[in-house]
């Protein structure tokens, strides 16, 4: 693969699902963890996808060494739909860094927002379950438009925005787990050894879907 192949297969990880349908093809790491955090605050009023996201967010945090970590407890412990809004507060616990945890809190309110904002763009099209807006327009003409700037203006423009993903997840590690060597895992390793939820597992997908 090419590097800008490898970086957009990458942020295609990072804005999809995680769903049985679409499981991660490539190894995870704490990027892919603040996207399932993000998933868990997104589908909030929706029991089955909490209980999935949930147990997939600790699975992975376990198998990234994370379990006990202030960002680890964060999901044990925080509403569905509060966890991007908690995240910043992450530098007054347990921490070694109390003298500058404002800043440190300033800077991580900002990454997430800006975290958030781009996961919003990458996924608009999750809202469209049927039809996509504007496609009954009887104007053939501005039909064609709105679904020009839809699906292609917007889709090409994203490739480049959503390397702004790449560089935040670096950051935002940086500030919540310290300056480390970055770690990643496998599914079929958090599958086997952390209980992460099995895509081809039947009930996972049963369960998965039984809300919508």
């Amino acid at each position: 693969m090419t590097q800008n192949r490898v970086e957009q297969t990458r942020i295609d990880q990072l804005t999809s699902t995680y769903g049985p349908d679409e499981p991660p093809r490539l190894p995870m790491d704490f990027g892919d963890y603040l996207s399932l955090l993000w998933r868990l605050d997104k589908h909030a009023d929706q029991p089955a996808k909490v209980k999935y996201y949930r147990q997939c967010a600790l699975s992975l945090a376990e198998g990234l060494g994370l379990k006990g970590r202030s960002v680890f407890r964060l999901v044990e412990v925080t509403a569905p739909g509060q966890l991007y809004k908690q995240l910043p507060n992450a530098p007054y616990r347990g921490t070694s860094h109390l003298i500058d945890a404002h800043d440190r809190k300033a800077a991580i309110t900002q990454l997430t927002e800006l975290r958030a904002d781009v996961l919003k763009i990458g996924t608009y099209q999750d809202r469209w379950p049927v039809s996509w807006p504007g496609s009954g327009i009887i104007e053939t003409e501005l039909r064609e438009r709105v679904f020009a700037v839809l699906f292609t203006a917007l889709q090409g423009q994203f490739s480049s925005f959503g390397r702004l993903l790449l560089v935040v997840d670096i950051v935002l590690a940086d500030l919540l787990l310290g300056i480390q060597p970055s770690k990643e895992v496998k599914i079929h390793q958090l599958i086997s050894e952390f209980h992460y939820p099995n895509p081809s597992d039947s009930r996972v997908r049963w369960e998965y879907y039984s809300g919508e």
